[in-house]
């Protein structure tokens, strides 16, 4: 018998452990979790959409009533305050309801063309059989859900990764899961660090591959399951998909342009603020670089230096806390260098800026920090940063503001802020980005599609294109 290591979760904010020791997989037990999920997935999609549907609204239910538990092991896992992890679960039962209200609506059988000749077209779909979910530590039930509840009512059995820094997290949704009526092969855990057991999973011959995180892993990802070697693989077994369907929901460095016209620049500026660091600026939607009109440009940076002062920082199970720490170990680390960076070139440190400002005792924390006088010659500017620090730059027209605001190889999310919704729009249509907003940010619907463009990923979840990612049509031609 091969002795498995374990993985355990880790406080962020007090380096104590959390929870229980999680027996990590291996490349022997990913498969064999997925060659169960091969075998049970014919039965779990004959299953009737009421019965499926009836599994997700127990789901829901255990959600509500898990909810103290559930928010306090995520906030202490990952670092959120208590009350935003309470937000989080909370809204997440109106996000799988969108689901459960369009997907068998969305799947239906269809008539594609009416008896011709005595030939009738039509259409039905059918689940793409065993997809990998490789999710997110940030927003582990946001992100989490927009793959397996589609996946779930469509028929589909999952194999689901958690984050390894929201291990504990991962494992209670798939308890709560299994306590739902959904069979343990048709939702499978694994777990385990990416960068070994995120490739075995990789490696699998997988109907479908659905991943979101860092542009890095993304890349490794998909030149993993779109290389030679593993082609040749599924090519060996004829039963296997041969090019799985891929999604990669990656980084973005979402830009705001702050127009002349716009109704209060110091109520923008505070808004914007808390657009890039609500989530201790760790929101793949989040704003990550300001183009203010010359105009308006003090007071949009007076705003964001007042709510970015009012951000209390510290503990997570504080009422008052605002910004917990921040996730991962080095991510503080990375947003000084960046800082640096900045000021080293000429940027200016309104607020913030160092990790030596006393905060709170904890090599997790950066401070609120928002900088003027940058320019894309910095990485603050160009580069993801995922922390609560903002750049805000002069513009002085639209046009320069459209450059500037393409000048990235992401394309996640932008907004515009002004009156004139026309002109917002016009803009919008000149950036190459998957979701335009106008006088609103980070903010993410299930009715619309969730998708980015270049470095920021392929593929879309939520709206109706996030169940029809989950299907695969077949067209009939029946003559009597």
């Amino acid at each position: 018998r091969v002795l498995r290591a374990t993985l355990s979760s880790i406080n962020a904010f007090t380096g104590a452990p959390v929870g229980i020791a999680v027996q990590c997989d291996d490349g022997s037990s990913v498969e064999s979790k997925f060659l169960a999920a091969v075998k049970a997935q014919p039965a779990w999609a004959a299953t009737s959409f009421e019965h499926r549907a009836a599994c997700l609204k127990k789901f829901q239910g255990l959600l509500v009533t898990h909810t103290d538990e559930l928010a306090n092991l995520l906030s202490e896992e990952m670092g959120k305050p208590v009350a935003h992890a309470k937000g989080e679960i909370h809204n997440t039962i109106p996000r799988i309801q969108f689901f459960l209200d369009n997907v068998e609506a969305f799947t239906a059988e269809e008539c594609a063309a009416p008896a011709s000749a005595g030939t009738e077209e039509r259409v039905r779909y059918e689940p793409i059989g065993v997809v990998g979910n490789i999710s997110a530590w940030n927003f582990p039930y946001f992100v989490g859900s927009n793959v397996w509840a589609p996946a779930l009512l469509t028929g589909n059995a999952v194999l689901y990764k958690p984050s390894e820094w929201a291990l504990q997290t991962g494992r209670r949704v798939s308890e709560l899961m299994l306590q739902s009526g959904v069979p343990s092969e048709v939702f499978c855990p694994v777990y385990g660090s990416g960068v070994e057991v995120g490739a075995a999973l990789a490696r699998q011959p997988l109907d479908g591959l659905f991943f979101t995180g860092s542009e890095a892993t993304g890349r490794k990802l998909a030149a993993a399951v779109y290389s030679e070697a593993a082609i040749a693989s599924r090519d060996k077994r004829p039963s296997s998909v041969m090019f799985p369907r891929l999604q990669l929901e990656l980084g973005g460095k979402d830009p705001a342009y702050v127009r002349a016209d716009v109704a209060n620049a110091f109520e923008v500026g505070q808004g914007l603020a808390d657009g890039a660091m609500f989530n201790n600026g760790q929101s793949c939607c989040g704003v990550e670089r300001v183009y203010a009109h010359a105009d308006v440009h003090e007071q949009v940076v007076a705003g964001a230096v007042a709510a970015a002062k009012s951000f209390v920082c510290g503990d997570p199970k504080s009422a008052e806390t605002y910004l917990g720490p921040l996730c991962l170990p080095s991510q503080a680390a990375f947003l000084q260098s960046q800082v640096d960076d900045a000021v080293g070139k000429g940027a200016a440190v309104v607020c913030g800026g160092s990790r030596t400002g006393g905060i709170v005792p904890s090599e997790r924390f950066y401070p609120p920090t928002v900088l003027t006088g940058v320019d894309h010659s910095m990485s603050i500017m160009t580069e993801e940063s995922f922390g609560p620090v903002l750049g805000i730059m002069k513009v002085h027209d639209d046009e320069e503001a459209v450059a500037l605001m393409n000048d990235t190889k992401f394309g996640l999310t932008a907004s515009v802020w002004t009156k004139s919704q026309s002109e917002a729009e016009a803009i919008l249509k000149k950036v190459n980005t998957g979701t335009g907003y106008w006088n609103c940010c980070d903010r993410v619907s299930p009715y619309s599609p969730w998708s980015g463009r270049g470095a920021s990923g392929i593929g879309s979840t939520l709206g109706q294109v996030g169940i029809a990612a989950f299907v695969q049509p077949k067209a009939y031609h029946l003559r009597a």
